[in-house]
């Protein structure tokens, strides 16, 4: 393959992709006369990173309920690897290699960071109930989780967290901890839903480099964000969303420029740069 995937992708909404990791079709969720998704066609190239933007309302957060299990659809299907996942709970999705972050942080709040870690490791023999009575059938796969959710904190510049309650942990430092819980599980695609909404510069620029190290180790990210500076440092690929659908797709500068895109944020409004858009504008 090419070293630019996307290299002869057409920048038109729903175009297919060289190698796609994620395929939907004819979604459409809508809550009483409100349509929040109506999407036609949508995939996800593999090992890139695809940024998912749009307007407050645009319906990208319903989007990706739709597409962890978090939300049912009237109608849609979907597959991840080539293999359906309608109908799929959000545990047997993330056993499948597709996690996700929340914009508004899960950490339980009681627990230690590293107790968290440890929540996020798939295989845990120690959680069924016959085999928890006999503690070598766990005990080495707990010590591997252990040495894993380790090596993760410290990657994360949370070690000095490590036995810490997570309640305690500033917005920023959730964000790198729930970024880092969702590695326990090795998947092979991530999810993001606004990972920098509510953290500050110097904690942005770690889960920039953190994001960009994920796409170089093999891992395929799709994050929802409002920040265009960022989308255009480290996206790929953009997807915009308006009123539940997909109006453009294409390299971040080729995105910016695009009339509907301008419409869909500004109205009539085309002298301004979208990249001027107030960072901590908050969209679903």
């Amino acid at each position: 393959m090419a070293d630019n995937p996307f290299a002869s992708v057409p920048h038109e909404p729903g175009a297919p992709k060289p190698d796609a990791i994620v395929k939907a079709d004819h979604v459409h969720r809508h809550f009483g006369g409100l349509t929040a998704v109506d999407v036609e066609h949508f995939e996800v190239q593999r090992h890139a990173i695809t940024a998912l933007i749009g307007p407050n309302g645009a319906g990208k957060s319903t989007f990706f309920n739709l597409l962890t299990g978090f939300d049912k659809p009237q109608t849609g299907e979907w597959q991840f690897n080539g293999h359906s996942l309608v109908g799929t709970s959000p545990a047997k999705v993330a056993r499948a290699g597709k996690v996700r972050t929340f914009q508004l942080t899960k950490a339980l709040n009681r627990m230690t960071v590293i107790e968290n870690m440890r929540l996020g490791a798939a295989d845990q023999g120690g959680e069924n109930f016959f085999k928890a009575l006999v503690p070598p059938t766990w005990r080495t796969r707990e010590k591997d989780i252990t040495v894993r959710a380790e090596a993760l904190l410290k990657r994360f510049k949370l070690w000095e967290k490590r036995d810490d309650y997570a309640g305690s942990l500033s917005g920023g430092q959730r964000k790198l901890l729930e970024m880092a819980r969702a590695l326990m599980s090795e998947p092979e695609m991530i999810m993001l839903d606004e990972p920098m909404a509510g953290v500050n510069p110097a904690l942005t620029e770690s889960l920039l480099d953190h994001i960009v190290e994920l796409k170089n180790e093999g891992v395929t990210v799709l994050f929802v964000e409002h920040d265009m500076h960022m989308v255009r440092r480290i996206s790929d690929w953009v997807v915009v969303m308006a009123e539940g659908r997909i109006i453009a797709e294409g390299p971040p500068d080729t995105v910016m420029s695009n009339p509907a895109v301008q419409d869909a944020y500004l109205g009539a409004h085309h002298d301004t740069d979208l990249s001027e858009i107030d960072a901590t504008e908050e969209g679903k």
